[in-house]
């Protein structure tokens, strides 16, 4: 694995992991919001594993990728970063996004970068608006930090109780930073959550675009999501004519940090078939 810069523009710099062999099949898997492209370690070692070369990246204003100064974290501006990203990709490369990372990917595709594949976790173009809440509340309810990793521990478990509490913090640790403070703040800009927000109608989008008429789109559901329903996944299923679902019993909104074999299992298969890594 090697750690990269790539340019972007404005003159800022992405982050991200290559793993596997450049000239295969690339698979860029974007990370959700308020995440970093660590909740995609494992995943990226078996795609790589699988024969892919992956590139698992940081999202501008997350992780150690760099803050955007104007606070323009708008869909176009992130298609824009995924079609600089694309540049180190072969041929054939699919984009693999959760939540954020998804909606990303989809407005790439439709601002021209479109993938072999698309393989979309727990979001479709419709979410549920008592779930996104839910998911901006927790992640606006501590501006002042955490004292200690256990606290911001504590505070992930009261949030989302189903998932054991973890007995090691070193994961956690790569969500977060410590100011000058000495206090753990999420590792993410707060402006992507309050400026920018002239994102664009991703249904517009799709409703516009001739991609969705022939891309294989496999969407990835965690069955105890609060931000998928029913409705939303009937609802891509009009907007995308080559959508698969894949449902994760057992898992909620964070499919892969839930039952990670599932996961991996479902988008390796997908892929094999779609985009095979010998193509």
């Amino acid at each position: 694995m090697t750690t990269i810069r790539i340019p972007v523009q404005g003159g800022l710099h992405i982050i991200a992991d290559e793993l596997g062999m450049r000239g295969a099949p690339t698979v860029i898997l974007g990370h959700g919001g308020g995440q970093t492209r660590h909740s995609w370690d494992r995943a990226g070692h078996e795609l790589a594993a699988a024969g892919y070369h992956v590139i698992n990246y940081d999202l501008l204003g997350h992780g150690e990728s760099e803050w955007e100064p104007e606070g323009d974290y708008s869909y176009r501006r992130r298609a824009a970063d995924l079609a600089a990203i694309r540049d180190l990709a072969g041929d054939s490369f699919a984009f693999v996004g959760a939540s954020l990372g998804g909606l990303s990917a989809m407005a790439a595709a439709c601002h021209g970068t479109v993938p072999v594949a698309l393989v979309l976790v727990d979001v479709v173009a419709r979410l549920a608006e008592e779930g996104v809440d839910r998911i901006v509340g927790f992640m606006t309810a501590n501006p002042d930090g955490f004292a200690s990793l256990e606290d911001a521990a504590d505070a992930i478990s009261a949030y989302y109780p189903d998932r054991p509490r973890p007995t090691r913090l070193d994961g956690l640790r790569k969500n977060l930073r410590r100011g000058d403070d000495g206090r753990f703040r999420w590792h993410w800009d707060p402006k992507f959550l309050t400026t920018g927000r002239e994102h664009g109608s991703i249904p517009d989008m799709l409703d516009a675009a001739a991609w969705t008429a022939h891309i294989p789109t496999l969407l990835v559901r965690g069955m105890k999501s609060d931000i998928v329903t029913n409705e939303g996944v009937a609802d891509l299923s009009t907007r995308i004519a080559r959508l698969e679902v894949a449902d994760i019993s057992g898992a909620g909104h964070m499919v892969a940090g839930d039952r990670n074999d599932q996961f991996n299992a479902a988008v390796i298969g997908f892929l094999g078939r779609v985009m095979p890594p010998g193509a």
